[in-house]
């Protein structure tokens, strides 16, 4: 059997796996596959519920949901809309920071996109301009504030995920138009955010899973400015199946395996439903490839479509989620819950 057809064999056994994702008996990795505070110890299970601090408060109900499941991954967003929010002018900073600092093993998660008015649609050839820009070192100075703010918020040891899906074709953070000087332009952000005194940033580079403009290997940047390999993961095609999702072409398993050859970690920074609907056989597959392959952190991505706390529509893959991850029972029902459990909130 080959070494990809062995892993999919491991995700069908989902009883044992999943029983040590709950626990987290047996997961510790050899110490090459992990850095910084997460060392030795179990995955970090977490999710994005809020950019803001409304997420920080979140993240307690949903572990209250979760029979006290610690959510040890705090995941967010820097928005992408100027560069001021870029260098992290939002207040909600102070809020993740008290957050991750409450507890020594947990991690804080910040997406940090790569180029101002990163959602409006910008054409290739302007994309390509602003890519050949940031390689020749004219936006390093946000970068630095960045570094700067964090370390001041006591978070240095921030997982940095840098141009997200950048694979993709609507980020203006997106590579495609110009993969070899976006790498450039990846290899300055981190030089500049780690000439930073007293940062121990750890970069997440996370694609979409698939092709999709890109073939994602091609805009790697090198092993010595990526300490982590992610992958934005939903349940929609290409991969109608959980197996295709693995098999296709630079899927799940193109990524466990790149990153085993690179000795780096992995992560699933961005996962859950999507244009399969409610899908708890997803659920189940996920959770048990998760729980084989031991990444850094995970993060659901909790609001609808994706969601199964904060979103009605899917309460056949809340169930599943709810009862994976429950590590105590007999705590009695959460007050406000409703709909299965589950507190419906508006979308936001």
């Amino acid at each position: 059997m080959s070494h990809r057809g062995r892993r999919l064999a491991g995700a069908c056994m989902s009883a044992v796996a999943v029983g040590l994702l709950v626990t987290g008996g047996a997961l510790a990795p050899p110490p090459h596959e992990r850095s910084g505070n997460d060392a030795g110890s179990e995955i970090a299970t977490g999710a994005y519920l809020h950019y803001g601090s409304p997420g920080v408060e979140r993240m307690r109900e949903l572990s209250h949901w979760l029979g006290g499941t610690e959510l040890r991954a705090g995941h967010t967003y820097l928005p992408g809309d100027t560069w001021s929010n870029i260098e992290g002018a939002p207040d909600s900073l102070g809020s993740w920071a008290r957050w991750r600092n409450a507890r020594a093993d947990r991690l804080f998660v910040l997406n940090v996109p790569m180029q101002e008015r990163n959602e409006a649609g910008v054409p290739d050839g302007r994309v390509a301009e602003l890519i050949r820009s940031g390689a020749r070192g004219e936006y390093d100075h946000h970068f630095r504030r960045l570094a700067e703010r964090l370390v001041d918020l006591g978070v240095p040891d921030t997982v940095i995920v840098l141009g997200w899906e950048m694979n993709g074709f609507n980020y203006t953070h997106r590579c495609r138009p110009d993969p070899e000087n976006w790498k450039r332009y990846w290899r300055r952000i981190v030089a500049a955010m780690r000439s930073v005194d007293g940062q121990r940033f750890q970069f997440d580079f996370a694609p979409n899973r698939g092709i999709d403009a890109i073939a994602w290997t091609s805009c790697y940047p090198g092993d010595d400015v990526v300490d982590i390999v992610g992958m934005d993961t939903y349940d929609q095609p290409p991969g109608h199946t959980f197996d295709e999702q693995v098999e296709q072409p630079y899927g799940l398993g193109q990524q466990v395996d790149f990153a085993e050859a690179h000795g780096k970690p992995i992560s699933y920074p961005e996962w859950g439903l999507f244009r399969n609907g409610d899908n708890p056989e997803y659920m189940r597959r996920m959770l048990a490839w998760i729980a084989e392959h031991r990444p850094l952190y995970h993060s659901i991505t909790d609001y609808c479509p994706h969601g199964v706390w904060q979103c009605g529509q899917n309460p056949r893959s809340a169930r599943v989620f709810r009862e994976f991850l429950t590590t105590r029972q007999g705590r009695g029902r959460p007050s406000g819950f409703d709909h299965g459990d589950r507190r419906i909130r508006p979308e936001e």
